[in-house]
């Protein structure tokens, strides 16, 4: 299989529309709210450990686990927004990049192994999900991208999930709430002299938001079909933030644009590495470095895109301001 089909696998597949959903989630924060959330990753964790927890540990049907990781992250959402949103932007930046990395040494820690895992995580979550497969097996594809009956059914779930996210998104943008919501971003202070309440407001994008991260946590759940808490490190959030910014901010497909462009120089960089080190041309790397190059050229690339198109792929310059005058 070569790189260009391998990195059109990923970008399309299900692993991408978990990102996408979570991007998704952060456009509603940052995009249209003006919200500095560097901690969506937390939200993917709870909702991740929804799953897990409820399937894993209290045999709950997947269905149900579902529920519980969109409570989680809605609770997560407000635990974050009531003491912060009141205060200056940073003040929520800065809460909710220490609570998802706090939340991760939580799940990992001994203590809270009975419940979570501990570091081991929890195993075989997913077993209900594939046993209500309605595709027959077999290899499913066209021009050399091809995909598992398991892989096709949960891409039709999870972009299906991702299509009823963008919709949503689209409804509430064009509706009085998400002008309100613009408005937040552009000046909150106006907004409140027309008698808005800016923090009911910030609170409601925050956990909507959330709950999309939260989603995202448990598709990658029944994707793996296990989860460990060493899985959300912060990078997560800070890839997550580059995809957004490389589609663009505060446009309905800019979160969905950013991660498949992404994923896919990501895994063409990673393949075109290996092919050349395992040609031993390039003798200097082996494979472990690969993971930290792979950060190197994000960073890279994310310095590119504010330097040269700060806006994004299809966003507009303005979008990328918080709290424009």
């Amino acid at each position: 299989m070569d790189i260009l089909t391998i990195s059109l696998e990923t970008a399309i597949g299900p692993i991408a529309a978990v990102y996408v959903l979570a991007a998704i989630g952060l456009n509603m924060h940052f995009g249209y709210t003006g919200l500095l959330n560097f901690g969506q990753v937390g939200f993917m964790l709870v909702g991740a450990y929804g799953v897990g927890v409820g399937v894993g540990t209290f045999g709950l049907s997947l269905w149900v686990a579902v529920v519980l990781s969109i409570a989680c992250a809605a609770v997560l959402a407000l635990l974050l927004g009531i003491p912060t949103l009141r205060l200056r932007a940073d003040y929520l930046a800065i809460t909710t990049i220490a609570v998802a990395e706090a939340a991760r040494l939580l799940y990992r820690a001994e203590f809270a192994r009975p419940l979570t895992g501990g570091v081991y995580g929890r195993q075989s979550l997913a077993e209900g999900f594939y046993d209500a497969n309605p595709v027959p097996p077999g290899r499913y594809g066209v021009l050399g991208v091809d995909f598992s009956a398991n892989q096709v059914w949960l891409m039709l779930v999870t972009w299906g999930v991702v299509g009823v996210a963008l919709l949503l998104t689209s409804a509430l943008m064009h509706s009085p709430w998400g002008r309100v919501i613009k408005g937040i971003r552009e000046d909150e202070d106006a907004v409140r002299s027309l008698g808005k309440d800016v923090f009911v407001y910030k609170t409601q994008s925050l956990v909507l938001g959330g709950v999309l991260g939260g989603l995202a946590g448990a598709m990658l759940a029944i994707n793996q079909q296990n989860i460990t808490p060493d899985q959300f490190m912060p990078q997560v959030t800070f890839y997550l933030w580059a995809m957004l910014l490389l589609g663009g901010a505060a446009r309905t497909f800019g979160p969905v644009l950013g991660p498949m462009v992404l994923w896919f120089l990501l895994t063409a960089f990673d393949e075109t590495l290996r092919t050349l080190a395992s040609e031993d041309l390039l003798p200097f790397i082996d494979g472990s470095d690969i993971g930290a190059l792979r950060h190197a050229f994000v960073g890279l690339a994310l310095v590119l895109l504010i330097v040269y198109r700060p806006q994004g792929l299809i966003g507009d310059r303005k979008e990328m301001l918080v709290n424009v005058k």
